[in-house]
């Protein structure tokens, strides 16, 4: 059986390391959706609609993006 821990139940550490893995994640978003801005539809693997939903699913989305997602 597990038990969810709420906010106040985990260590000033535990809160600092979900608030770093926060902050990265938002940080991976814009800078999916800001390169998604600048290319061309030409300069993507695949519909720019499809990247810009696909980069809101957690940390996977905008690192599939970044992966593979962009033309060199």
């Amino acid at each position: 059986m597990t038990t969810n821990k709420k906010w106040k139940d985990l260590t000033p550490a535990q809160q600092a390391g979900v608030g770093l893995l926060g902050v990265v994640q938002i940080g991976l978003l814009i800078a999916a959706q800001v390169d998604l801005s600048k290319r061309r539809a030409d300069q993507v693997n695949g519909p720019k609609t499809l990247w810009r939903l696909l980069s809101f699913v957690n940390f996977l989305g905008p690192l599939t993006y970044f992966a593979v997602g962009r033309r060199r």
